[in-house]
Parts: structure tokens; sequence; C-alpha cells
């Protein structure tokens, strides 16, 4: 139970601290909006190559890995994105920085599927769906302020891929709780293809994750919790 108190972090996914209020340069979580209709052309994401990965921290190290996509589609018309929706396992998540097969990484993996996190016996999916696309013009990401500590949580300027494109708006179900969720992103749509890349923090507790909640520690100077703040970074990819 002690290794598990020191190492359960909640990964993430799939999908993505997190800033509450309006802004063009924030990332952003708010309440579930309705779902874009989407019109034109669907294409079939690569579930073999498409994946999100996570990265927790606590301030005394971090875990990271990747939720692997289990299906998904992309709408668009033109060259522009008008609906997606993209379908996780979260009982296939991975832990990259432990010896797969270890005592560690199983129970690491058993403790992020437990109710403590994910609950994957009763959720096993993580769903994402389209609600707005938007040009990118903001000149930098705003920063939210963190607890500083050896492994405080990159920040989501550091997180960006590239020169984003867009700023992408979507319903994140997990563990039966659905958040919108704004983020930059680099979107490419060319002759039946689309790539998106983005970076960005979410904060766990929005969707029921508490377990080592850090605003409910009482004594942070003992370094006894969890940063809500989990990174998710993904690379996808759809064709026809």
């Amino acid at each position: 139970m002690k290794l598990l108190q020191k190492t359960g972090l909640f990964l993430a996914s799939a999908f993505m601290v997190v800033a509450c209020g309006p802004g063009g340069n924030t990332v952003e979580t708010r309440e579930a909006e309705d779902v874009a209709e989407g019109s034109g052309s669907t294409l079939t994401v690569d579930a073999s190559t498409s994946k999100i990965n996570w990265r927790g921290y606590k301030p005394s190290g971090q875990h990271y890995g990747f939720i692997p996509m289990k299906n998904g589609e992309v709408m668009v018309e033109g060259e522009s994105l008008t609906g997606a929706k993209f379908v996780f396992d979260i009982t296939a998540l991975e832990i990259e920085d432990l010896e797969k097969g270890s005592e560690n990484y199983g129970k690491l993996k058993g403790h992020l599927q437990s109710k403590d996190f994910f609950a994957a016996e009763d959720h096993p999916e993580a769903t994402f769906e389209l609600t707005k696309v938007e040009p990118f013009s903001a000149e930098e990401i705003e920063d939210n302020e963190e607890f500083e500590t050896d492994n405080t949580p990159k920040k989501d300027s550091e997180l960006v891929k590239g020169n984003p494109t867009h700023w992408i708006s979507g319903n994140l179900e997990m563990r039966g709780t659905t958040k919108n969720i704004k983020f930059p992103a680099v979107v490419e749509v060319s002759n039946g293809t689309v790539s998106a890349k983005a970076g960005f923090n979410i904060d766990r507790t929005d969707w029921g994750l508490m377990y080592g909640d850090e605003s409910s520690a009482t004594d942070k100077a003992k370094d006894q919790f969890i940063y809500n703040t989990v990174s998710v970074e993904f690379d996808i990819k759809a064709n026809q």
C-alpha cells in the first residue's frame, strides 16, 4: 500500500492545472457542450499509430505512458475539420517508465485502474468528441501557477506542438463524467488525410480522480500529495 500511495499517479490519455475562465489564449475546461454535427467525408483514424501520451507528477517523481486508441473517425469538408470522435481503451493503458511485467509496474497499473483513479471495471473507455474548431490567433499560451518542487508539472506553453493552427474544443468523457476541454493543436487536412498534434494539461479532479488531491494536502512542505495537473500529448492520423 505504501508503494501505491507514493506512485499512484493519474495518467491520464487520453486527455488532456486547467484554467476555468474565458480567454483566447488559455487552455480551458468547461461544462460539456453540444457535439459538432460534422459534414463532408468521413475518415478512419489509424488506431495502430494514434494514442494519447500522459505524464503524472508528484514532488518526488513522475510516471508516464500512453493510452491506446480503440477506434475513431474524423469528418472533413474540403480542407476543414468538421467533426471527430475518438475512443480510447483505459484497460490497455501502458506505463513506460517502469519495466513491463515487474512488480512495481503491476501495482501501479492496478492502482490506476482501481476506483482511486479510472475505475476501469465500470468505465473501461474514454471518449473525445469534437464540439468546435477555431483559428489559432494567440501569440502565446497563458500558463497556470504551480506549487514548486523538483517535479513541478510542465507548463502548457512547454507542451504546445510546433506552430498551432487551431483551437480545438471537445467533450472528454472519463469515469462517467464529461467535460469540455479547449487546447491548441496543429491540424493538417490534405488529399483525404488528416493529422493532428497537441500537447496541454488537464486537472484530473475535474473528472473525479481525487486520489492524493493536492488541494486537500494540509502540509505541502512534506510533499505528501500528487499534482492534480496531468500533461497530455497526442498525435492522431486519419485517412480514407
